[in-house]
């Protein structure tokens, strides 16, 4: 079994095991990662906003090196007072309020979303620190949500992000394992008295970063094998 990991904002100030540096061709764009035991995958590709991503090719990217497992890590807002940021969550649902892309774009074909509820398990036994179990949504960006989103977001889920969604439905799509570890960031605007930025996330990232680093050894040591 291949592990993959995908990264964001969060493992911007990480440093990441010596792998080799790869350029892979898919059906739907050219794609850097880094290739060894793992394969690790930075979704912005340089500085591309989260709107633009281009996330069939991301995880086309994964299925042509031979990924059977992923697992994405998310910078998130919190949605509920009890989420504090600074925590970790590893969502067992999602929802999306944005436009989710798929790589069947010239025939009829309809996928199960699902979240491994194996990898669940797996994140759950190695980061006993971490909420298991909620609810992400997917907003566009790449601004951040109004308060009056956010009220009526929170009715339905638990943190709320930019890029979970579409990586754990082309990963169904592609026969993909997919498991999401969320680091919450901040609270979602209107829940808590931060200034939100994408400055302010980078910020918590930096903050961080010995403990994201501590993350990715410890998924790559446990369950990379």
């Amino acid at each position: 079994m291949s592990l993959g990991i995908i990264g964001g904002t969060s493992l911007l100030f990480t440093d990441l095991p010596p792998l080799e540096k790869q350029v892979v061709s898919t059906p739907f764009g050219r794609v850097e990662v880094l290739a060894g035991d793992v394969t690790i995958l930075l979704r912005h590709q340089g500085n591309i906003p989260p709107h633009r991503i281009n996330f069939c090719a991301n995880m086309a990217a994964l299925a042509v090196l031979g990924v059977d497992r992923a697992i994405s890590f998310g910078s998130s807002g919190s949605l509920k007072a009890e989420i504090a940021p600074g925590s970790i969550m590893v969502p067992d649902d999602y929802m999306s309020l944005s436009d989710i892309p798929s790589i069947h774009n010239h025939a009829i074909s309809h996928v199960m979303p699902v979240i491994s509820a194996k990898l669940i398990r797996e994140l759950g036994h190695e980061f006993p620190h971490a909420r298991v179990g909620g609810t992400y949504v997917q907003t566009r960006g790449p601004r951040i949500e109004t308060v009056a989103e956010v009220a009526a977001l929170a009715k339905f889920a638990d943190i709320v992000g930019m890029t979970v969604a579409s990586e754990a439905t082309l990963a169904c799509e592609l026969g993909i394992e997919f498991a999401a570890l969320c680091t919450i960031d901040n609270y979602a605007n209107g829940l808590g008295t931060e200034v939100l930025s994408y400055e302010h996330i980078v910020g918590t990232a930096r903050l961080f970063r010995e403990r994201t680093g501590e993350i990715v050894t410890t998924i790559i040591e446990k369950m990379g094998g």
